[in-house]
């Protein structure tokens, strides 16, 4: 076995790896960049060796960065994680030429499978179900619409080279088509580093069901059952499980199969993922990801492994612990992959420093895999996860219900983030029916989102409590210090000359503002005066971020957040945001006007496809922004004229930014 390893990469991952290294006795060298000096993975490796600036492809995608740090730190073995040089087999051949083991695959079968193309052309010769589909080496665009006409729409479009949905499209006619690949071919070429893409049929019901495969240098190969990745949003998994709802022993006896003859066909080493694509009695393969999967967890719950020991094993020379026939189930485990991003805008990445951070409580049946802590800053230069919380339980209801519990108790606040959608998806009753495919958030798109409404009342009692319990701590703390504490001008009491005593309190919840009358009574609590409602309300009880309070004689604990004006209250897996008015500031001078569209958060501006003066009509892209490896196109909201482009291509912007300038047809 190994007695130092690095780990280039970076995040919750590195923190997964480090962890079992530990256990193992062996000693980590973390790499960061200039962006992650203060992470949790340099924190928690042995040593951490500083790599380069924040963006990736100058720090954390140099290889011979890494390498050199490696030799220096004397690791006998590079654990790429997934992700950046993950499944790059120049990186592995580097590593190699160094005399340092690469822990993955030999670079043969990184070669083989890493071009989604040849992979399926080695798989279709090896006689694995295919989809139909184009996989060529020639991307004349005119090839590509004449393999879309034999196809038949609708098509999907993939980038080659890699997965995660980067450069993924679907296309529904031929008139989209041309623009759709102009788009998945820099996408793909920014996330791979190769613009070649695919063509496939696209399917309207199926599942994604993936074999986690492993394989030894002794010929020995086993399949580790299935995981069923179907919940997804843009092609990108969002919640994953094993076993796969409603598969069949016989089913699972031949995709495993498969897989195992998949790994074999290109003499595979380690942990890999062979992904099939399945709608009724069909399979199909898709790809092979030659790396450990973001949603391993699952398959480590059912099994009892660690698949980390497992690799490290393997790629110290040692045979698999353990054979086909000694692997069995367990139970069932759910994934949710919890991200820094807001719904209610089209799910775009959200930027900021976790004000509070409580995980729910790591058990036999809840774990939590993360790379952050309260403090840290989810920022615009990597992937904006925050965690992934996995349940197990003995069956699927059971471990169902355990997860929409846990999600309950997840709260974040500093940063949007998906947990009430998440948590929608698993009580919605087609999930817990199992009734899964790769449609299912579309499908149920509307029925996954929080209705719009007023701020729950408890909310809203909860935030007021809040500034009326901080107004109070500051008085007293003022009084004390006072040469006349008793003075009235060092207390916020709500005594009126002529008139109920009461105190009244501002809140903005998006643009609505929301009056409450806070009225004090003799016993230290509050008759708190809400819209078409009035409650009895008084905090008994505060300890780490939360309050506990009676509302009408019920007592309970929220967990509420303030930072400076911002108030934010957790219930149930939903955030509620309000910002306490100071009615003697000053109003906002700076509110953006309707004509100006502005950059919905950092990134860069990666095409510009208007000019000032140009009539565009409603819905037409006028920029593409990139962000966390995501494009953005920024459309017209009006038909009307553009004004001026304040940004060029290469540019890069602030959240908020002007863009453009706008002027609506229909303005005076």
């Amino acid at each position: 076995m190994f007695e130092k390893i690095l780990i280039a990469n970076r995040g919750e991952i590195a923190c997964r790896v480090i962890k079992t290294a530990r256990r193992l006795g062996i000693a980590t060298v973390a790499v960061y960049s200039e962006a992650d000096a203060g992470a949790a993975h340099v924190d928690l490796a042995d040593e951490a060796w500083p790599i380069g600036p924040a963006p990736a492809r100058e720090s954390y995608l140099v290889g011979a960065r890494i390498i050199e740090v490696a030799r220096r730190a004397g690791a006998q073995a590079i654990h790429p994680g997934y992700g950046f040089l993950s499944e790059n087999a120049a990186f592995a051949e580097a590593c190699a030429a160094a005399g340092i083991v690469f822990i993955g695959p030999p670079v043969g079968a990184i070669r083989a499978m890493g071009s989604k193309s040849a992979a399926k052309a080695l798989m279709e010769k090896s006689g694995v179900p295919m989809v139909p589909g184009y996989h060529g080496a020639d991307q004349d665009p005119a090839v590509l619409r004449e393999a879309a006409e034999r196809i038949g729409y609708p098509v999907l479009i993939k980038a080659s080279a890699g997965g995660g949905g980067k450069g993924m499209r679907v296309v529904e006619q031929a008139g989209d088509l041309d623009a759709a690949i102009a788009s998945a071919k820099r996408e793909a070429k920014s996330s791979f580093g190769d613009d070649q893409v695919l063509i496939e049929k696209y399917l309207t019901r199926p599942r994604h069901i993936e074999i986690q495969v492993f394989a030894d240098s002794h010929g020995n190969t086993v399949s580790l059952f299935e995981r069923d990745c179907s919940i997804q949003r843009r092609h990108q998994k969002v919640l994953e499980e094993a076993p796969a709802p409603g598969l069949s022993p016989a089913r699972r006896k031949v995709m495993g199969e498969a897989a195992c003859a998949a790994a074999k066909a290109v003499g595979y080493v380690g942990a890999g993922t062979v992904e099939f694509i399945a709608e009724g009695d069909q399979f199909y393969f898709m790809e092979m990801n030659t790396r450990l999967q973001v949603e391993h967890p699952v398959t480590e719950m059912i099994t009892g492994l660690d698949l980390v020991e497992w690799q490290l094993l393997v790629a110290a020379g040692g045979t698999l612990p353990r054979t086909q026939e000694q692997l069995s189930i367990s139970g069932h485990a759910i994934e949710a992959r919890v991200y820094a991003e807001d719904p209610a805008r089209a799910f775009l990445p959200s930027i900021g420093t976790l004000h509070h951070l409580h995980a729910p409580a790591e058990s036999a049946h809840v774990r939590v895999d993360t790379g952050v802590r309260a403090g840290d800053a989810i920022g615009i230069h990597y992937d904006p996860m925050i965690a992934k919380l996995i349940v197990w339980d003995t069956d699927r209801d059971a471990a169902a219900r355990r997860l929409s519990a846990a999600l309950a108790d997840y709260e974040v606040v500093g940063v949007q983030t998906n947990i009430a959608f998440l948590k929608s998806i698993v009580d919605h009753q087609a999930f817990r029916a199992a009734d899964l495919d790769t449609g299912f958030i579309g499908r149920h798109d509307e029925a996954l989102r929080p209705p719009a409404g007023p701020v729950p009342r408890r909310a809203l009692a909860t935030a007021a409590l809040r500034a009326l319990t901080d107004q109070a701590r500051v008085a007293a703390a003022r009084a004390r210090g006072s040469l006349d504490p008793y003075s009235p001008w060092n207390t916020l009491g709500a005594w009126r000359a002529n008139g109920d005593g009461y105190q009244g309190l501002e809140f903005l919840a998006g643009n609505e503002t929301i009056q409450v009358r806070a009225r004090p009574k003799a016993d230290g609590s509050y008759v708190l005066d809400l819209p078409e409602v009035s409650v009895q309300a008084r905090v008994i009880g505060e300890a780490a971020g939360r309050l506990t309070v009676l509302f009408d004689g019920v007592k309970r604990q929220v967990c509420v957040v303030r930072h400076g004006d911002d108030i934010t209250v957790l219930h149930d897996g939903v955030s509620h945001h309000l910002l306490l008015v100071d009615p003697l500031a000053p109003p906002d001078a700076a509110a953006a006007g309707a004509g100006h569209l502005t950059a919905p958060m950092p990134g860069q501006v990666i095409q510009v496809l208007v000019a000032a003066g140009a009539e565009v009509t409603r819905g037409a892209p006028l920029l593409v922004l990139e962000a966390m490896k995501m494009e953005h196109t920024i459309v017209a909201p009006k038909d009307g004229t553009i004004e001026a482009v304040h940004y060029a291509q290469g540019d890069q912007v602030q959240e908020g930014a002007e863009l453009i300038t706008f002027v609506d047809e229909g303005a005076p």
